[in-house]
């Protein structure tokens, strides 16, 4: 072959190369374009951005006229991601340089690793809460050092795990049958938080100075950090991984940062740090604090895998009392989804897709602000006056019903605190170790006897029963003895010559204990309990709030008490919210309902209503005219008569009835008062009740200011305008 033929071969061999090269171009191009186009597309996606969360705002809670009465306030969040750190940076010298700022500038962060902060550090394990120590033990489980010290220490003292041994499986070999180190394993899992102690740590070896070693050698943190600065990055780098446990959210470092702060952060570059857009509850009122409730983070009791489901995050915060959880489900909006664009620094260079946030539903509940606080103005007023006595340990409360609907329109507690800061550090200790209890619901969860205002339900159930008429008179001699047991058991009215001839009006209107002894004598316990039931006493009213379902008499063995229980005696028990709905129940002609507060839910834009109060009966009474008539003439002539007094400055007519609970021989009685107006057409029914009154006739000015309040009330307040709305 001469050497121009070995030229062209070359040319040929290299052409033919250059080809198959962009055949094979073509080809891959062509893979990567067209039949795996989807796949390399979102590869590449995910090399370049990531999702994240825009937290929706909470809805807001106002009264019936929409005054707000929980709103929010826009905050900044300081999060920590490790995912913003560049290649090659420290994630420990991140922590500590952002650290180290938020203490230069006094900004709390969270750090809930269950160890002190400054030496000599101590373990506050039991000082957490149930779903702190549930990460913090499975946090110990996945660190090998802790959880081979643990093991060990339980295969010593088994007795130290409270769960039960599990039966073994079919064909698995027995728990005394495996080696040391798979019943060591076992033993651990079945440790709980509740086993979790600091004792237990202690005596294990797991002392804070080995949990500190395994987590600085776990989580390379450089020798030269002195132990202080240790702790802290520790602190952070413990939340980080509790999170990544269970694929929590990002960590939000501090809250409710101010501008400031955000200044330095911006200015001084600080690498992982991010800050975003939050809100906080804002409480506008001081009043209706046992209504509202507050918000609080997701602890163990709330059943975080159920709520992750729903799509909450392990920071998100989530009602915990009152309102605020009775109507989580409307309150919680949905969460936006934000995808960004990064450069390869972490940095985001722009918006690849975005997913609004819905914020809650607005609540609307059934409350009248402005008549809530007289409410409680009112109750504090007749303690204190009633303390002058030196007695103040008195509580109190109060409520008040819409009769037909039952409608919540004010429910007071006395003494009560201030939602907005009663949590703080300062304040918590204080309101929650006072000997008043002024966390506790004394109107919805207080339990008193009723005394002598359970005797128009004694009526009506003796007249609905047949047991008397409206013609029958009964003669008070002034003690009643039971048939057949004359001389030790015995009923004395308070007037003790007695009353004379009494007809069923008579009788409420002079509290006759004879005469409403003999009624239950009648009746018997298990009538007057049937009756009970049908006026909703001795069972939860329905109110959306925790309260109690009271306590229905009862007859010990061998004994037959129903002529007690008839005039309100003989152990039984009832909250004020109880007590006002019997007497809404009573005065609508049996129309007996669900006590709620939930006026409307409505979207937060009030483009439509979500949800509305149950204003529908629970059950029905067949009242006739007349024997309600009977009824309630008998209270009309109680405030015509003995409270005239007091209601001669009433601006209603009014129905009302007294009552004196006794508690204990060396105690002052409770006093206990309800009344309903206007008495032709009754539109509220209301009950109150306060501790050591020592009778209810003392209760009765206190219900002509509230009956007055609600018949002469004030201007109403503006209505809240909702979110993206124009104002007018």
């Amino acid at each position: 072959m001469d050497r121009k033929e070995m030229q062209n071969t070359r040319l040929y061999l290299l052409a033919a190369f250059l080809v198959l090269a962009l055949v094979v171009y073509l080809f891959v191009l062509y893979d990567i374009q067209v039949i795996h186009h989807e796949k390399y597309a979102a590869q590449a996606i995910r090399s370049i951005v990531r999702p994240e969360k825009v937290e929706a705002s909470r809805g807001i809670i106002t009264d019936r006229n929409g005054r707000p009465l929980v709103s929010n306030r826009s905050t900044y969040d300081l999060t920590f991601d490790a995912a913003l750190l560049a290649p090659g940076e420290d994630s420990n010298e991140a922590i500590l340089r952002l650290v180290q700022l938020c203490q230069q500038e006094g900004v709390a962060w969270s750090d809930n690793l269950p160890i002190s902060r400054l030496a000599p550090y101590r373990y506050t394990v039991d000082q957490l809460d149930g779903q702190q120590k549930k990460l913090f033990l499975a946090y110990l489980k996945s660190l090998s050092p802790c959880a081979d010290a643990l093991g060990q220490y339980l295969l010593r003292h088994p007795e130290a795990v409270s769960t039960p041994e599990p039966e073994p499986e079919e064909g698995s070999a027995p728990a005394e049958e495996l080696s040391p180190k798979k019943r060591a394993e076992a033993l651990l899992e079945r440790l709980v938080p509740a086993d979790l102690t600091e004792d237990l740590l202690m005596d294990s070896g797991v002392t804070p100075a080995q949990l500190m070693g395994a987590m600085r050698e776990e989580l390379d943190i450089p020798e030269n950090y002195t132990m202080t600065q240790a702790r802290m990055v520790l602190g952070v780098q413990y939340e980080l991984s509790v999170r990544k446990l269970d694929n929590y959210a990002a960590y939000v470092l501090a809250q409710d940062i101010d501008t400031p702060f955000i200044s330095l952060l911006s200015d001084g570059n600080y690498a992982g740090a991010k800050v975003t857009l939050s809100s906080v509850r804002e409480y506008e009122t001081t009043y209706a604090a046992h209504i509202l409730g507050y918000v609080g983070k997701i602890g163990i009791e709330d059943d975080y895998p159920s709520l992750k489901k729903k799509g909450y995050d392990y920071d998100d915060l989530i009602g915990k009392v009152g309102a605020e959880l009775a109507f989580e489900d409307y309150l919680k909006g949905q969460d936006g989804l934000r995808i960004v664009a990064t450069n390869d620094e972490g940095k985001i260079t722009g918006e690849y897709y975005k997913t609004e946030p819905v914020p809650g539903n607005t609540v609307e509940l059934t409350i009248d602000l402005d008549f809530q606080a007289q409410v409680e103005g009112f109750l504090e007023e007749t303690v204190t006056r009633l303390n002058a006595d030196g007695d103040e340990k008195r509580g109190a409360g109060a409520a008040v019903i819409q009769v037909g609907t039952g409608e919540v329109l004010a429910l007071a507690s006395y003494p009560s605190y201030d939602l907005a800061t009663f949590r703080q550090p300062e304040n918590y200790a204080a309101v929650s170790n006072d000997p008043q209890a002024p966390l506790f619901n004394r109107a919805a969860e207080g339990r008193y006897p009723p005394g002598s205002t359970l005797k128009p339900f004694t009526a009506m159930a003796a007249l609905l029963d047949g047991k008397v008429t409206l013609t029958e008179k009964i003669r008070d001699t002034g003690s009643w003895r039971y048939p057949g047991d004359e001389a030790n058991s015995y009923a004395n009215c308070w007037k003790r010559s007695g009353h004379g001839l009494l007809n069923v009006t008579g009788a409420i209107t002079n509290s006759c204990n004879y005469f409403f002894a003999e009624m239950g004598f009648r009746l018997t316990m298990e009538g007057l309990r049937e009756y009970l039931l049908k006026f909703g006493l001795g069972e939860k009213t329905g109110i959306e709030i925790p309260e109690t379902a009271g306590l229905l008499p009862e007859n010990p063995q061998g004994q037959n008490q129903a002529p007690w229980a008839a005039f309100g005696q003989s152990n039984q028990l009832y909250s004020p919210l109880q007590l006002a709905n019997y007497i809404a129940t009573l005065v609508s002609g049996g129309k007996h309902c669900q006590a709620h507060l939930l006026k409307t839910a409505k979207a937060y834009d009030n483009s439509s209503v979500v949800a509305t109060g149950n204003t529908e009966p629970v059950n029905q009474i067949d009242i006739s005219d007349e024997n309600l008539n009977a009824v309630k003439l008998g209270m009309k002539g109680l405030v015509e008569g003995t409270l005239s007094p007091y209601f001669r400055n009433c601006v209603v007519s009014a129905g009302a009835k007294t009552g004196t609970s006794q508690v204990r021989a060396d105690t002052k009685n409770h006093g206990v008062f309800v009344c309903f107006a206007p008495y032709d057409d009754p539109e509220i029914a209301v009950a109150i009740a306060i501790e050591r009154a020592d009778a209810g006739a003392a209760l009765a000015s206190t219900a002509v200011n509230i009956l007055n309040a609600y018949f002469t009330p004030g201007e109403d307040g503006g209505a809240v305008t909702g979110e993206n709305q124009l104002l007018p």
